[in-house]
């Protein structure tokens, strides 16, 4: 499929702008460069709370979305992208809305740690954390902790496929489901879609060579399946999924392994790719169709897992 003509127009816009690629930035220029520029305007959610709760190195700043609604409701655990190096709460705000109040979930994003200051495992030791302190302490979220997911954009979809592999390891069956969006599964950048989307759609392989270098503390932690779940050795018993990938993204075929990894294990799962859409597409509300989308077909598969049934009506995105 030709490139979407929504995106094309940013695309263009970027490059007439000469906008430096993120890996040729110092780190902290890189981390305010705003990777969002389509996104739409946050909505109104009931209640948001910032708050920090405990971590393996120290409190962890979460961001918790409270829709009006008759507790105990679901919770999802979302964690940002950014490559495990840029990103924040406020990255991850106006889709964590949208989830919030089109799934009427309590939502809390999670702040890990990031890299190059904190390299693997910091990040997922904190995704774990999080996700654990929201099982335990589901009550004085006014949440149900049976129904419990998680989720997560691009190095996020990686922590939360991750969390749900150290769950299960650790014989934790609170997971019910997991929503990753163009997840990064696999320390390796020899796949097609890295070799076809390699430049020129925004995010590059060159800068996912240059995210994982920040993030791994040696190259060997690649071959961690906490840092690569696609090696792991056994998807059994891993919560459902719904994997959405985007078709020029460098990371496309990283999702769609995963995704068929857990299929071949038995567990119900959907891959759904978008065509002419590129890496991040659903933080892009603003000004993408497909984006909306794509966000409309999160709330649903959240709706179904959580609740049992989809929303009545159409969602407004």
């Amino acid at each position: 499929m030709p490139l979407d003509s929504q995106v094309q127009v940013v695309l263009e816009n970027m490059k007439k702008q000469g906008l430096p690629p993120l890996h040729t930035l110092p780190v902290e220029s890189a981390r305010t460069v705003n990777l969002s520029p389509m996104a739409a305007q946050p909505e109104e959610v009931w209640k948001v709370d910032n708050r920090k709760i405990p971590g393996p190195a120290g409190h962890i700043p979460v961001r918790v979305y409270r829709p009006q609604s008759k507790y105990p409701l679901p919770v999802l655990i979302y964690y940002h992208g950014g490559g495990w190096v840029v990103g924040d709460l406020d990255a991850a705000d106006v889709l964590c809305r949208q989830l919030a109040n089109g799934a009427n979930v309590i939502v809390v994003s999670v702040d890990y740690r990031l890299a190059p200051e904190h390299r693997f495992p910091a990040a997922i030791e904190d995704a774990y954390a999080a996700a654990v302190w929201v099982a335990e302490n589901a009550s004085s979220l006014e949440a149900d902790p049976n129904r419990i997911a998680v989720g997560g954009d691009s190095a996020g979809g990686n922590l939360a496929a991750a969390v749900t592999l150290m769950a299960r390891d650790q014989g934790l069956s609170f997971i019910k489901f997991q929503l990753l969006f163009n997840p990064a599964t696999h320390y390796a950048f020899d796949t097609d879609s890295y070799r076809d989307n390699a430049e020129g759609y925004g995010l590059t392989t060159d800068t996912m060579r240059w995210f994982w270098g920040q993030y791994l503390a040696e190259e060997q932690d690649g071959r961690n399946p906490y840092a690569s779940p696609l090696l792991a050795v056994d998807f059994s018993s891993l919560p459902s999924a719904l994997v959405i990938t985007a078709e020029f993204d460098p990371l496309r075929d990283d999702g769609e392994a995963y995704a068929a990894k857990l299929q071949a294990a038995g567990i119900p799962v959907e891959a759904k790719r978008y065509d002419g859409m590129v890496h991040g597409f659903m933080l892009q509300t603003g000004g993408y169709d497909q984006g909306r989308q794509a966000v409309k077909h999160a709330v649903s598969a959240l709706r179904i897992a959580l609740h049992g049934q989809e929303r009545d009506g159409e969602t407004a995105i």
